[in-house]
């Protein structure tokens, strides 16, 4: 009997042990499954736009009590220098554990991207490097190449391996050429220690992480953010400026409101939206090139080129400013704007006169005989003659000669009314005058 009563509680206990270990094990596996790994897409040029979004997300990942990882997915040719060096800040400054998964590509500023994870994982056939500066001034790179080591440096890489993607002057033997830039596929980055593991997808990198099995949550990127990812782009951006300008340019140099102005409006307009999306235009923004269009429309309404033209001009300027996310970007945009304006500019004024469309552009009124303007035949003999200027040219306008009114074009200068012209030459169907004394 005693015996039996062991037995049974031999097998009681057994059971009991059974029981604590499977809860145990059923609340471990839970507790593995109930952890966070956001995924955060760094894909397109680096910009204002991706900056702004990798912001957004970050802070949503941060505000999940089960964050446990962020996986960034990079795939990116590159883009502004200043703009990747936030990214990086906030990526190294996430307080959580970070990976980054090249799929397909880490060109440029995605170098630095990359290697600002805690773990850097590449899919198979990816490459990462060629993260050369532009302009490739010695100030420049050396500002660069000194972030991309210090980076390198705090996250355990080798410094000199993410120099030589940046600087032709640095040689490894073995690795890369002096004169050459350093580019890895991904066995060769895993070879040479850059990456950590090359990942055929997320599971594996969720592995390398530690957190097999961990909930993943991808962030999206908003059509927004794709919007105002190619308007903020290094290349739209200074052409929508130039735009901008141009038909700026081409809205002072005639009367009333007309196709210069729409051009303008509809270019900075898109250049300002697509500050707004990135979260680099605000209100005070958005007030200032509404007061410079302002004064603009004054002085497209009155004659000459005065002081609201000027401050139209000015606040244009300003503007573009505060709508981009440093003075540096904004410098260089502005510059590129200016030398396509004046390139344009000056085929404005070189073939805009001898075409018919150049009517409709710069003059609304219809010239006929019966209003006393000359006809085209007999403008031969206009060479040589001088006039007196009757409207402003801006370049077009009207000039007296012989006491008729005459349609006439300036060598591209402003020429108020009043102010004594001689014709030099007929091109196309206009008849060209020069201010003299």
């Amino acid at each position: 009997m005693n015996k039996e009563r062991i037995r049974q509680y031999n097998r009681i206990i057994l059971t009991v042990v059974m029981v604590v270990f499977l809860l145990s094990s059923l609340l471990s596996v839970n507790a593995q499954e109930e952890g966070n790994v956001y995924i955060i897409p760094l894909k397109g040029e680096v910009g204002p736009a991706m900056e702004q979004f990798v912001s957004a997300s970050i802070t949503t990942a941060l505000e999940d009590p089960q964050l446990e990882g962020i996986i960034y997915t990079i795939d990116t040719y590159g883009g502004r220098v200043d703009i990747a060096e936030n990214i990086s800040e906030m990526i190294m400054g996430t307080p959580v554990t970070t990976a980054s998964f090249v799929a397909p590509r880490a060109i440029s500023a995605g170098v630095l991207l990359t290697i600002s994870a805690d773990y850097v994982t590449m899919a198979p056939g990816s490459n990462i490097g060629s993260a050369e500066t532009i302009p490739d001034t010695e100030k420049a790179l050396s500002a660069w190449t000194g972030e991309l080591r210090s980076v390198a440096q705090e996250k355990g890489r080798d410094p000199e391996l993410v120099a030589a993607m940046a600087d032709q002057s640095v040689a490894i033997e073995g690795i890369v050429d002096e004169g050459k830039l350093l580019n890895l596929t991904a066995d060769e980055a895993l070879e040479t220690g850059l990456s950590d593991y090359t990942a055929r997808g997320i599971s594996e990198v969720l592995a390398v992480m530690d957190l097999p099995n961990a909930n993943t949550i991808e962030m999206e990127i908003s059509r927004a953010v794709r919007i105002a990812q190619v308007l903020t782009s290094s290349v739209v951006a200074p052409i929508l400026l130039s735009l901008g300008m141009v038909g700026l340019i081409i809205e002072i140099m005639t009367a009333g409101f007309g196709v210069g102005g729409t051009i303008s409006l509809i270019a900075f307009s898109l250049y300002f939206g697509g500050g707004i999306l990135a979260g680099n235009t605000g209100m005070a923004v958005i007030l200032v090139f509404l007061a410079a269009v302002a004064l603009l429309m004054i002085e497209a309404m009155a004659p000459g080129f005065g002081v609201a033209g000027l401050g139209g001009l000015v606040l244009i300027i300003v503007s573009v400013v505060m709508a981009s996310s440093t003075t540096g970007g904004a410098v260089v945009s502005l510059i590129v704007a200016f030398v396509m304006s004046i390139i344009a500019l000056i085929l404005i004024l070189k073939y805009a006169p001898k075409s018919s469309y150049f009517d409709r552009l710069t003059l609304g009124t219809k010239m006929t005989s019966g209003s006393g303007y000359i006809s085209t035949e007999r403008k031969e003999e206009l060479i040589g003659k001088e006039g007196i200027v009757t409207s402003y040219l801006r370049p077009s306008g009207t000039v007296e000669i012989e006491n008729e009114p005459v349609d006439a074009v300036s060598e591209g200068v402003y020429l108020d009314r009043g102010a004594k012209v001689k014709v030099v030459s007929l091109e196309g169907r206009r008849v060209v005058v020069r201010k003299i004394d």
